[in-house]
């Protein structure tokens, strides 16, 4: 089980996996929360974002951030905190991430930043950084995650 203080690691043998494994981050999650992930193209991470929109309950498709820089998911019905989905691996640098606005949205959102580390930690003191990495020769995933402090 995931806290709000731990730091673990797992492994995850499948994309089913990895979702559910975000689905369980998201119970630990509320507004003003980021969460970095970090990992080669193929590691998980959009798969984990799918699992932390599911798990959170908001409204509208996680889809590969290589089409979008930044994606708003609504709450869903139930309520709770929206999602903001963000691509940094496309951001040139911190003036870009600036122009994005993302410390209003951490008011009411969780903001998940992609390829985030060593950009978005700027955005708050405090932050859960997840490592996902994949198996050459398989479909397992490796995750590591804690929660940081700048």
């Amino acid at each position: 089980m995931v806290t709000r203080t731990d730091a673990g690691s797992r492994e995850l043998p499948t994309v089913a996996d990895t979702e559910a494994f975000g689905a369980e981050l998201a119970g630990i999650l509320r507004a003003g929360d980021l969460v970095i992930l970090d990992g080669p193209l193929g590691a998980g991470k959009t798969a984990l974002t799918r699992g932390i929109a599911a798990g959170l309950g908001v409204q509208g498709r996680v889809s590969s951030p290589t089409f979008i820089i930044a994606r708003q998911h609504r709450p869903g019905e139930a309520g709770g905190p929206g999602l903001v989905h963000v691509d940094a691996y496309r951001l040139s640098g911190l003036d870009d991430l600036d122009a994005l606005d993302l410390d209003t949205d951490l008011d009411d959102a969780v903001v998940v930043v992609e390829w985030g580390e060593g950009v978005a930690e700027q955005l708050v003191d405090e932050y859960l950084l997840v490592r996902l990495r994949r198996d050459d020769d398989s479909e397992v995933r490796r995750v590591t995650w804690e929660w940081e402090r700048r």
